[in-house]
Parts: C-alpha cells; structure tokens; sequence
C-alpha cells in the first residue's frame, strides 16, 4: 500500500511538471491528466460514500473551489458542468502534489476571501452572488490589472484558475462526450473522407 502511495505521487509529480508547448491543454499534459482522472474514479468507487477526500484544499477552501469551477464552466443544455466532470477533484488532486500550483491556488483563494472581508464583512462562500460577481469581475480581466498593479497576482491566479477547470473539463469523460470525440473505434471498411462541396 505504501509502494502505491508513492508510485501515484512520484507520477502525479512527473506529470505535473506543466503542459507541452502547443498543447490545448494549457496546464497539463494529458498523460497527468488520465492518470488524475483514473486515481480520482478509483477512490470514489472504493468509497462508501463515492465522496472524492480533497488532498490539498481545507474544506472551506474546496467548497470555493468548487464554486468557482461552476462559475467558470456551467452545466447547460448540452453538456453538464465543472462539477459533474470533477474538474475541483482534478484540481485538488495535482495541486496536493505540486508546490508551484499550491502557492498559485492557495494564494489566490486567501486573496478572495481577505479581499471578500474587507469590502463585505464576510469571506467569499459567505457574500452574497451579487458581491462575489463584483470580486471575480475584478479578477477576470487582465486589462484591470493594467490599471491597477496590486491586482495582477490575482488576475494570474484566475487566469491559471480558468485553464486548469478547462483542462479537468475536457479531459473528462463529461468533456470528452461534450466534444463528440468517437475515439479509437473499430471500423469494418472506411467509407473516405466525405466530398468537398463545390469541388
């Protein structure tokens, strides 16, 4: 048991080194985030519960985490959201093993909620969707941070926030069906590409 705990933390270190240049994944590589994917679907399925156990995150900060995966991408009519994909697992689960992402992240949800408690009284979770709106509009926009230099840690820190919810997304199986990808399927004959029009 102990060997496993260290093979998944010396891989989930290797892999989270950062994604290749030209990648769309922008955090990532994909073999991290397969690997993340599987460990997460593993322990939900030995729980009793099927709860994922955040590694990193308090539970506080995980629970803003999990809103603001939900706010950066939203389950709608085609497809169902962060949440559903376990883009606040995958993030909590390769933030717990690199120190890069766990100042980044951490950093930025102190910032959150300091920011939330000197302009409303109250931490971020605990202001109101209207205050909340305020604070990530703020944040959301890198040209406000042009204007104002104290904002720019915070502005990385949504910006790496949003292509890491990304990256847990579409590399879910939630994302995958989303995105229409068939994947290595067996074809009896293959028909050829499908005409250009016009030609």
């Amino acid at each position: 048991m102990q060997t496993d705990l260290v093979s998944r933390r010396t891989i989930l270190k290797s892999l989270s080194l950062g994604a290749v240049a030209g990648s769309v994944l922008r955090v990532i590589p994909l073999q991290a985030a397969e690997f993340a994917h599987h460990l997460i679907e593993s322990e939900k399925a030995d729980s009793k519960s099927e709860n994922y156990t955040p590694k990193f995150f308090d539970a506080q900060q995980y629970k803003t985490l999990q809103l603001l995966c939900e706010t950066i991408l939203p389950a709608d009519a085609d497809s169902g959201g962060a949440i559903e994909a376990g883009a606040p697992e995958f993030i909590d689960l390769l933030t717990s093993e690199n120190s890069e992402y766990q100042a980044k992240l951490g950093g930025g949800l102190k910032w959150l909620d300091t920011t939330c408690t000197a302009r409303y009284g109250k931490a971020f979770l605990g202001s109101s969707s209207e205050q909340q709106k305020e604070v990530l509009d703020l944040i959301a926009y890198r040209k406000n941070a042009d204007h104002d230099e104290s904002l720019i840690h915070a502005v990385e820190f949504f910006s790496f926030l949003r292509n890491f919810t990304a990256d847990g997304f579409f590399t879910s199986k939630v994302g995958i069906k989303y995105l229409g990808y068939k994947g290595n399927t067996y074809l009896v004959e293959f028909p050829g590409c499908p005409p250009v029009p016009g030609l």
